[in-house]
């Protein structure tokens, strides 16, 4: 236990003012103090004298400017200012952990589970409606002993404390705090989560299967059942101050569009905020990301003052194709099928700095493309066909976890999953470093988890995740990829 100080004095307390950042078109105009009191925060505190083991806490209030992070302010899906939002904050990082806190992991849904879910419903379907929970953190119930200083719009505050009975948002458990909260909330409706994916909580009723995406405060709700879909949402109100936001358009930056044949999945808001704070808004476009056969070497840089400029390159090849690229997305066909399929490819020894090569996979349920990776091998291969081990094991690993997600979402997969891969080798142990990958790959095709298929270096999708290509070939890889303009409004 800390040694016992005194509590600050609340002239202590910092307070910032909200202000339009300076120079920046058309803001909407801020408060310059919160119109009314934290109410919020009163459900989550009993003020009482300070224990004699109480240490050194106190909270401020805060509120933000335009240059201050985005949690600090709503915006809509075109990028306007919905609302200011000011928050009464914990001293988090005065903490110790054993003593007011211990867990704090909390799980989160992963962007491969929202992908996955849209080409469900969409085959399905299903509708999407989304909800979000108003001061999320404020929900959680505390099992640690925790004090704050109360805030200054408490009457007759002085040498009092708060002993909190809920989380506050800065809390290092508060998120924990919350999700824990939320799951004995839902689990009286019968939801319990994914195995695969704590943040998917599943139900299934004789009128058919309820679907829920979390992500902190974000929801996506989805099921065959429409009318369960309005129980759920009067539950949900019941048991937290919700917002309900329809039918789902924008979620965790990514915008969806909905047709008559399925779901429109892009980021042309999030492009254009990185285009317009690198200043390139106005910038030529190029054809691909990267120039084919580019080999970037550490030893060709002859001074470290040209390093800044070439990092500062690769961004500007970035943006470039962003911008002329700007409205494509992934297509969620309706009229797909729910058969799961992958690719898998290496780039031998690609990086010529270490020899690493680059291992590149995909998945797609039906023709959506649900999972991707392009990443450098952690160690070296000695020859081409061990580089395509170890993505063949990297994507097994994978293909194995979205068999059993997408058996929970209600597309259980059947039969064995095909990997396309360039050369169908015979599987051998002639060298030790590789053995466990072998084995891995070869359990799981005697289990009939997945079987092998060779593909042309053509038809092969995964070669894009490997390496550059030329402008031609990057856009026949693209275009059976399902990544296509929108023909429907973007915003």
């Amino acid at each position: 236990m800390r040694d016992s100080v005194p509590p600050p004095n609340s002239s202590d307390v910092p307070s910032l003012v909200l202000s339009p950042a300076a120079g920046s078109p058309d803001s909407d105009p801020a408060p310059s103090a919160p119109s009314e009191s934290p109410t919020d925060i009163h459900r989550s505190t009993r003020v009482k004298a300070p224990p004699s083991h109480l240490t050194d806490y106190h909270c401020y209030f805060t509120l933000a400017t335009l240059h201050e992070p985005h949690t600090y302010r709503e915006t809509r899906a075109d990028g306007s200012v919905e609302r200011y939002k000011a928050r009464l904050v914990a001293r988090g990082f005065t903490q110790e952990y054993g003593i007011d806190y211990e867990e704090t992991f909390a799980p989160i849904a992963r962007l491969t589970s929202v992908r996955s879910l849209l080409a469900v419903a969409a085959v399905r379907h299903w509708p999407l409606f989304q909800m979000d929970v108003k001061n999320v953190f404020l929900n959680g119930d505390l099992l640690e002993e925790v004090y704050m200083q109360p805030p200054p719009s408490y009457p007759d505050s002085q040498n009092q404390v708060c002993r909190l009975r809920r989380a506050v948002y800065d809390l290092k458990q508060a998120p924990r705090a919350w999700f824990v909260k939320f799951s004995f909330v839902v689990a009286q409706q019968g939801f319990t989560p994914s195995s695969y994916d704590s943040a998917l909580f599943i139900r299934h009723t004789s009128t058919g299967i309820t679907l829920i995406l979390l992500y902190v405060d974000d929801m996506i709700i989805t099921s065959d059942d429409t009318a369960g879909i309005r129980d759920l949402q009067k539950f949900l109100s019941q048991h937290f101050e919700m917002k309900d936001l329809g039918t789902l358009s924008y979620f965790l930056g990514l915008e969806v569009t909905s047709s008559s044949d399925g779901y429109y999945l892009s980021q042309a808001k999030y492009a254009s905020n990185l285009l317009s704070k690198a200043g390139l808004t106005d910038s030529k476009t190029v054809s691909t990301p990267l120039e084919l056969n580019v080999k970037l070497n550490p030893t060709d840089v002859s001074s470290c003052l040209l390093l800044a400029p070439l990092i500062m390159l690769q961004f500007f090849v970035f943006f470039g194709t962003s911008k002329g690229t700007l409205f494509h997305g992934l297509h969620f066909s309706a009229q797909s099928s729910l058969e799961l399929r992958a690719y898998a490819d290496a780039d031998w020894a690609g990086d010529p700095t270490d020899r690493r090569s680059t291992t590149g996979y995909c998945f797609l349920l039906g023709s959506s493309l649900i999972s991707w990776r392009s990443k450098k091998q952690s160690v070296v291969a000695r020859s081409s066909t061990e580089a395509e081990y170890r993505a063949l094991a990297d994507a097994t690993s994978e293909l194995l976890w979205l068999r059993w997600l997408l058996t929970d979402m209600g597309a259980p997969q059947t039969t064995s999953t095909p990997i396309h891969i360039a050369h169908n080798n015979v599987f051998h142990e002639r060298t030790k470093h590789i053995e466990i990958d072998c084995h891995f790959i070869r359990h799981h095709l005697q289990q009939s988890a997945l079987h092998l298929l060779s593909v042309s270096s053509e038809d092969q999708l995964a070669d894009v995740f490997t390496k550059s290509h030329p402008p031609r070939r990057l856009r026949d890889l693209v275009s059976k990829l399902k990544m296509t303009s929108s023909s429907l409004p973007c915003v």
